[in-house]
């Protein structure tokens, strides 16, 4: 981290690598092997860039909400990134718009919120807001 900067809390929320639909994501030929892969290797990079991250696996609605604002009320974030997995597919349109709300109702104003497009972009999205 260059001197002067300070270490940014990155909240990376994403479907769990158990739960997601392979065949309905934008990226041909992902697995859960490189999907976790790549999961690791965004939080690694951001964690040698100086920042603290905490990845945040969701489910497909069951439990999705209160697991997202029990981690927004208990520690503060400047970035939340929301994953593809979660906005994609079209049948997790209001599982989506439920956890926007939830971040708009419970994140400090001040957050930044971003998105990614494959999971081995996560870390230009991030960076673009912090």
């Amino acid at each position: 981290m260059e001197q002067g900067q300070q270490e940014k809390r990155v909240l990376i929320v994403g479907l769990d690598p158990a739960v997601v639909d392979y065949g309905r994501m934008p990226v041909p030929g992902l697995t859960r092997e490189s999907l976790t892969r790549a999961l690791d290797a965004a939080e690694a990079e951001l964690e040698n860039m100086g920042h603290q991250v905490r990845m945040l696996y969701i489910d497909t609605g069951e439990t999705a909400e209160a697991v997202v604002r029990q981690a927004l009320e208990r520690d503060r974030y400047d970035c939340i990134m929301i994953g593809a997995g979660v906005r994609v597919p079209s049948d997790h349109f209001l599982l989506f718009e439920r956890l926007i709300n939830v971040v708009h109702r419970h994140a400090a104003p001040t957050v930044r919120i971003c998105f990614n497009t494959r999971p081995d972009d996560s870390v230009a999205a991030v960076l673009r807001w912090l």
